[in-house]
């Protein structure tokens, strides 16, 4: 134990940062974001909510301008899931709209540790802020369908179940008990977006 504890001392071994070991930076995909000296849209999912943020870099530690959770289209009446496609995609309109009210009309999207999944909540939200009319380097065939944005998806899964009735108040518990029949939410994602939009 003296022995190998030397040989630490010596400098024979060396540890990655802090940051990596603990699997919160991967520091290689930083330095590569960093180098454009741009804007970060910063894109973190949980199970229940998708968070979008602006940050920018500084020596001395990144600073966050401002971040958006999807559970604040609560306050827009949304009703529905805020861990989905079309919530991600929602927030993602409101951080656009933001940032070019702020002056920030450009950044490159930051996944940090997230998988690059095809389709997934990240490029919903990538979509959003595009589509509230901010520039951000990306490959077309990475972000969901339209269908899938606006939540056609659910309402024909929701059609589907609509005869099991257990099934669907199992599935779709939380949108009944907020007043939202499954099968509209594609009307109700574009009212929410109109608002986002006025």
């Amino acid at each position: 134990m003296k022995g190998e504890y030397s040989k630490m001392k010596k400098g024979n071994i060396s540890l990655p940062f802090r940051r990596k070991r603990e699997g919160k930076t991967h520091y290689k995909k930083r330095l590569k974001i960093l180098l454009s000296n741009k804007f970060r849209l910063v894109v973190r999912k949980s199970l229940n909510s998708t968070k979008a943020s602006i940050v920018q870099y500084n020596a001395s530690g990144d600073k966050v301008m401002y971040t958006v959770d999807s559970r604040v289209l609560g306050k827009l009446g949304w009703k529905g899931n805020t861990g989905n496609l079309p919530s991600a995609y929602l927030t993602g309109m409101i951080i656009g709209k933001k940032s070019i009210k702020e002056g920030v009309k450009e950044a490159i999207l930051d996944t940090g540790l997230n998988n690059s999944t095809k389709g997934s909540r990240i490029y919903a939200v990538l979509a959003g802020a595009i589509d509230a009319g901010m520039k951000i380097p990306l490959s077309e065939e990475v972000l969901p369908s339209r269908e899938r944005i606006s939540g056609e998806h659910i309402s024909k899964y929701a059609k589907s179940i609509s005869g099991d009735k257990q099934l669907y108040e199992a599935r779709f518990h939380d949108y009944i008990k907020k007043g939202l029949n499954p099968e509209d939410i594609v009307k109700h994602f574009n009212e929410i977006k109109g608002k986002i939009n006025e």
